[in-house]
């Protein structure tokens, strides 16, 4: 155990001294994680995990502290990012409502106001019901909300966003009709559920883990191409690789997936943001994070530079599709 200890001590230092010596920029103050969702959702546990590995494997030569900035569905961030050009200890971590945000919300804030730095996993989304539900199954829900349409309740995290998005893709493929009702994050989305006052929720498995654990939801389907990976059983009879894909249950959608960012203001300098890729990296390659993405069953996949561009081109333009037929494109 003492050699173990001693071997982690000193790969923390090679890595500090890594960083020192690859870039000429260092941080000179305490860092500010700014997350873009209130605290317990998915953005929060994604930028909190980061702050965890960093401090201890000591990659930062500054503390880092968290502050959760999320009204106005991720913007409030974003404005704050805008209001710090230039401030290379203000890190922002959100979703792709990073360049989706502006296409939908008249907001102070736009894409050229951020200078990306990478994305490191894709959010996997599930279709969940109350464990009250009289619903066993995807079809049958379905069924019932046709036949009743904008009687039952969809919740979600934020308005105009991802799990309305993928609220919009349902309705379209499946010809069903929900009452959508936004919350500030994926937490307040799965308490919502759990308490009764939704039928249903888009959350991602790690936004409603807890919920299931404790008997309050019921996972019907994943958006997916395939089952998760089989793993330990999160309930007595189930765990993630028993939950069908949405395809199988009728819903003709083969994949949805949502990024998780990493960000920096504009006009920062680009040894800053060299310091920040090469930190973002050696946070995803610890045991840590493994463990993490495995837990909130992630699909791991760090992004930067040319092909985190690429993906962004990508994914804007099929969301971008969905708001125009929904005609939230902002004038």
């Amino acid at each position: 155990m003492l050699r173990i200890g001693r071997t982690i001590a000193v790969s923390a230092a090679l890595s500090m001294a890594s960083l020192a010596a690859a870039h000429a920029w260092q941080p000179t103050k305490p860092i500010e994680f700014v997350v873009t969702s209130g605290p317990g959702g998915g953005t929060d546990n994604f930028a909190r995990v980061v702050q965890s590995i960093v401090g201890k494997y000591k990659l930062s030569p500054q503390p880092i502290i968290v502050t959760n900035k999320g009204g106005g569905s991720g913007a409030e961030g974003y404005i704050y990012a805008r209001s710090s050009s230039g401030d290379p200890q203000k890190v922002i971590f959100g979703t792709n409502n990073a360049y989706l945000l502006p296409h939908v919300v008249k907001t102070p804030f736009k894409p050229d106001d951020l200078t990306p730095v990478a994305a490191m996993a894709l959010d996997e989304f599930l279709l969940w019901v109350t464990s009250q539900s009289e619903f066993k199954d995807t079809k049958s829900y379905i069924a019932a909300v046709k036949a009743k349409p904008e009687t039952y309740k969809m919740g979600g995290s934020q308005s105009k966003d991802t799990d309305q998005t993928l609220t919009s893709l349902i309705e379209s493929v499946a010809g069903v009709k929900w009452i959508y009702v936004p919350f500030q994050g994926g937490g307040a989305a799965a308490v919502q559920l759990a308490g009764g006052h939704t039928d249903s929720n888009t959350n991602n498995p790690n936004e409603n883990i807890g919920q299931w654990k404790a008997g309050q939801v019921r996972p019907l389907c994943v958006f997916s191409t395939t089952r998760l990976p089989a793993g330990p059983k999160v309930t007595a009879d189930m765990g993630w690789g028993d939950i069908p894909t949405c395809k199988e249950e009728g819903i003709a959608i083969d994949r949805f997936q949502m990024p998780r960012t990493v960000w920096l203001p504009a006009k920062v300098p680009a040894d800053a943001v060299a310091f920040y890729v090469e930190l973002m990296k050696k946070v995803s390659e610890t045991p840590e994070w493994r463990e993490y993405v495995t837990r909130t069953v992630q699909t791991p996949r760090f992004m930067t530079g040319a092909e985190l561009k690429a993906f962004v081109a990508e994914d804007d333009a099929n969301n971008r599709k969905v708001f125009e037929k929904e005609g939230w494109l902002v004038k």
